[in-house]
């Protein structure tokens, strides 16, 4: 059989080779008896002419069409395929298209992962993937001022291994969408205008620009990150290895970085321990007597209720009448009107109310708001606060999850809530959820059962009692809705307050 020669459209050319290959293994040609060139490659070949003679089949060869039994092939070997081709190995069609005879003739081979031509190519296909890995990784831009009229260009320099450029191309367009940008190789560039790709030649390192301000800034922010107890220098020439480095603007770091790790790590070590910054002083000594506030000390309270609000909002971040204090970043005091027409009154604060210092302003909070807005009330004319005035977690992690007060911790902010109440003078009460409940009616509330309903509170005002909104947020996300329109039925029987009608019951 004579000798065929295939040429190629470029180094990349993934469907010229899948065109020919299938076109050869439908005429039974073997391997032996194919050579493959690329276009560049051949026009470089002082030996071309000659092999011409002996019949040179060019791209679009006019060969017959492969059966569907003849094209088929397992989908790794399509996977393994379209990476290996794109490897910088001269021989690598050749062994592709030997896979391809040997799995139509050897059927074997297919479950054989040990073969020395199946390993040869998935070597050749992990290498580039990695190259594509470590191109999308250490690629870095620098401007270009553009035309007038015209957005800036961004330049980039990189020097892959394999032929990549066409592949990660779809990458860099997808990231960097509207952002004009060129990437120049030594054998290939693309360029993006923001709305096509364009491949052309190769180019030299010094058609990128030089160091910008905006590299300059970069490298003062890595200067800054670098963390020298967690350096492991081994780790980071396998993950970034130096081949890399003299495109990377931040390599010039590393090496000063890393000759000072040691004595960084040592002062690090030596020195003392950072102490937070908290919004609420140390109660470990003694508190100045304004702020001993209990039922045997009683804060003295001024006679307009704005002023008393605003001392007794101060003194609760002293209060240490329970442990919750000491660990809160701050309390988390009552807001709303004097003379509300309805008090909301919850458990505690949560993860966002305590990092923010006001209440109902987490998940629960936003699922509260929803509910005011459907029912019309006038969020003017409510008073929100809570039954203990602290958050009280565990830590998980670094997550703080919300545990439940006890009981003499609500025990122990019940007099600020009191003292609230006298203030406020609000004309009825909403107990969300059993903690709030217990500290208004003055005894444990099964809020299940007594949801929806008044009840008479020691202090002579009404509290309607229901879930607070936390619970809903935990139930079963396919019954959210339905348990909304029910604690909004439970709401709605304060809506008379308001001046509008309660829903009915169905």
């Amino acid at each position: 059989m004579s000798q065929r020669t295939v040429v190629l459209a470029g180094d990349a050319d993934w469907s010229g080779f899948r065109r020919h290959a299938r076109a050869l293994l439908a005429q039974q040609v073997p391997p032996e008896a194919v050579t493959w060139h690329t276009q560049a490659a051949a026009a470089e070949d002082l030996f071309a002419d000659a092999g011409a003679a002996d019949g040179v089949d060019v791209p679009h060869t006019q060969a017959t069409a492969p059966s569907a039994e003849s094209a088929s092939v397992p989908p790794w070997f399509m996977v393994l395929c379209e990476s290996a081709v794109l490897h910088r190995d001269p021989g690598r069609f050749g062994l592709l298209y030997r896979l391809l005879w040997r799995l139509a003739h050897e059927p074997a081979l297919r479950d054989d992962a040990l073969d020395a031509d199946r390993m040869r190519a998935e070597l050749m296909a992990r290498a580039v993937r990695r190259d594509l890995h470590k191109m999308t990784a250490f690629v870095r831009f620098r401007m270009l001022p553009g035309e007038e009229g015209a957005a800036a260009l961004r330049v980039a320099w990189f020097e892959p291994e394999h032929h990549i450029v066409e592949a990660v191309a779809p990458f860099f367009m997808r990231r960097f969408t509207q952002m004009r940008w060129a990437i120049f190789t030594p054998e290939r560039s693309v360029r993006w205008d923001g709305e096509r790709l364009e491949f052309g030649p190769g180019g030299r390192r010094d058609d990128a620009p030089p160091a910008d301000a905006g590299e300059a800034l970069w490298l003062t922010y890595y200067r800054h990150i670098f963390n020298p107890a967690r350096l492991k220098l081994a780790m980071m020439c396998k993950e970034m290895p130096r081949k890399y480095w003299h495109n990377l603007p931040e390599a010039e770091l590393i090496g000063p970085l890393s000759a000072l790790a040691l004595p960084r790590t040592g002062r690090m070590i030596e020195a003392p321990a950072t102490m937070t910054r908290r919004r609420i002083a140390a109660g470990a000594q003694q508190p100045p007597k304004e702020a001993d506030v209990s039922e045997s000390h009683p804060l003295q309270l001024p006679d307009d209720p704005e002023k008393a609000l605003a001392l007794l909002r101060a003194a609760t971040d002293r209060c240490r009448a329970c442990p919750l204090g000491e660990h809160a970043t701050q309390s988390v005091f009552g807001e709303g009107p004097v003379g509300a027409t309805l008090m909301l009154v919850g458990e505690q604060p949560g993860d966002q109310e305590d990092l923010q210092g006001r209440p109902f302003v987490g998940p629960a909070g936003r699922l509260l708001d929803r509910a005011i807005a459907q029912l019309g009330w006038e969020r003017e004319r409510l008073y929100m606060t809570n039954a203990v005035k602290h958050f009280k977690y565990e830590l998980r992690g670094k997550r703080r999850i919300h545990k439940t007060p006890a009981q003499r911790e609500a025990a122990a902010c019940l007099h600020w809530l009191e003292s609230e109440i006298d203030q406020v003078k609000p004309q009825a009460l909403v107990a969300l959820g059993a903690t709030a409940a217990r500290s208004l009616l003055g005894r444990p509330a099964a809020v299940m059962r007594e949801r929806g309903q008044w009840h008479e509170g020691p202090h002579g005002l009404q509290v309607l009692v229901t879930l607070h909104p936390s619970a809903l947020l935990r139930g079963d996300p396919a019954e959210h809705e339905a348990a909304f329109a029910q604690w909004l039925q439970d709401l709605s029987m304060a809506s008379e307050l308001f001046g509008k009608p309660a829903r009915r019951r169905r």
